[in-house]
């Protein structure tokens, strides 16, 4: 494991109407985190575009793109000329008809050294994922690249303590989430708060349970429903948090925001040595986990 400290930056962001207009913020703020000693750099979720997934519609395929493909080269460009690690998040298109939703790491040394589709696909009012992409197949593996292993996952996963546990179980060093969520603009306020503060707390409780930090970097800003009322207007929060769940640094709700955080991961093993909970697990009495449900 790597013993020295990992400058991590999370680049929150909204939509700023093209693919080619967010690469070239995404690109500047490469720049200038990498001035400040950055080595990892995590991207929002389907950072190229508007969150499409608000309505069903066929014509939203034509943003799709293979991998290695454009923005794939565009990136590993960057990585290389400001030695970075980068983790991007794609629109996928394997083949015709099939896409995913996939996250892909760019090494400064190596270009792409790996990719995750997102697993856990929602269709939900505003969230219809499901219309668009097929279900993940690299299953749950970190990224080896030369700042650690990566356990990289996709917003919908964050939800999930087995993607979490499968992770850290192969190894991974960090957990990072690219994500798109947010409220609904018709909730209360309460209600509102509610499912922020349950999103925080449920990442928070996948670094404690596993003893690795975890980073999240959400989008921003309100985004209406193409072709219809309504919208979703991202809360942000993007957030690090180390291995016992404490928070390092959060950005806010309603604005873009960089965040660049030191985490040390060798608190990983010591604190796994004091709270040993992958020893204790009994993994001979955990077989019904595999149900859908225990009728």
């Amino acid at each position: 494991m790597r013993r020295t400290p990992l400058k991590l930056a999370l680049l929150q962001q909204r939509d700023h109407g093209s693919a080619t207009a967010n690469l070239e913020v995404i690109a500047a703020e490469l720049r200038v985190v990498a001035a400040a000693g950055v080595e990892l750099v995590l991207l929002q979720e389907l950072h190229n575009g508007a969150y499409f997934c608000q309505h069903e519609a066929v014509a939203e395929f034509d943003r799709a793109e293979p991998i290695p493909g454009p923005t794939t080269e565009f990136l590993a460009s960057l990585a290389a000329e400001l030695q970075l690690v980068i983790v991007a998040s794609l629109f996928e298109r394997r083949a015709p008809g099939l896409y995913h939703n996939t996250a892909v790491v760019l090494d400064k040394t190596s270009g792409i050294v790996g990719k995750y589709r997102k697993m856990h696909i929602p269709d939900d009012p505003g969230f219809y994922e499901k219309f668009y992409f097929a279900p993940g197949d690299l299953g749950f593996e970190p990224i080896q690249t030369s700042v650690g292993k990566l356990g990289v996952l996709v917003c919908w996963d964050q939800w999930y303590p087995e993607a979490a546990r499968l992770m850290a179980l192969a190894g991974a060093d960090v957990l990072l989430y690219p994500t798109a969520i947010g409220w609904d603009r018709d909730d209360a306020s309460a209600e509102q708060q509610r499912q922020r503060e349950a999103w925080i707390t449920v990442q928070r409780a996948h670094a404690i349970a596993n003893g690795v930090p975890v980073a999240t970097c959400n989008r921003v800003g309100f985004e209406p429903q193409p072709e219809g009322a309504g919208g979703i207007q991202f809360w942000g929060s993007s957030f690090v948090c180390g291995a016992q769940g404490e928070l390092l640094a959060q950005a806010g709700s309603e604005q873009p925001e960089r965040l660049v955080v030191q985490i040390d991961l060798q608190r990983s093993e010591d604190v796994r040595r004091i709270w040993p909970f992958l020893r204790d697990r009994r993994i001979d009495a955990y077989g019904e986990i595999l149900q859908r449900y225990r009728d």
